[in-house]
């Protein structure tokens, strides 16, 4: 991977990262870094997921790899927001 793949993942996943919390109802209690944090890595996890279920090139926008980015994101913002409040 070339610096400008990883620098375009990186951008990728920081809007990854925050519609995946506009996606989790109510408030999440995690700052704007691990949302970010959380999105890249969602970013990476749903690619490999859309790869595997081979919908990751696709004709146009890929939208169903972009699904499963946000659904990804969307699930560590809340396993992260439920830690965080136990604490």
């Amino acid at each position: 991977m070339e610096i400008s793949g990883v620098i375009s993942a990186i951008v990728i996943g920081i809007v990854i990262g925050v519609l995946g919390r506009l996606v989790v109802p109510g408030r999440q209690r995690i700052g704007i870094l691990w949302t970010i944090l959380i999105g890249i890595v969602a970013a990476f996890i749903g690619t490999g997921i859309a790869a595997g279920l081979d919908v990751a090139d696709t004709d146009g926008v890929d939208w169903v790899e972009w699904l499963i980015q946000i659904a990804v994101a969307a699930l560590g913002v809340a396993a992260l927001s439920k830690v965080k409040v136990r604490h």
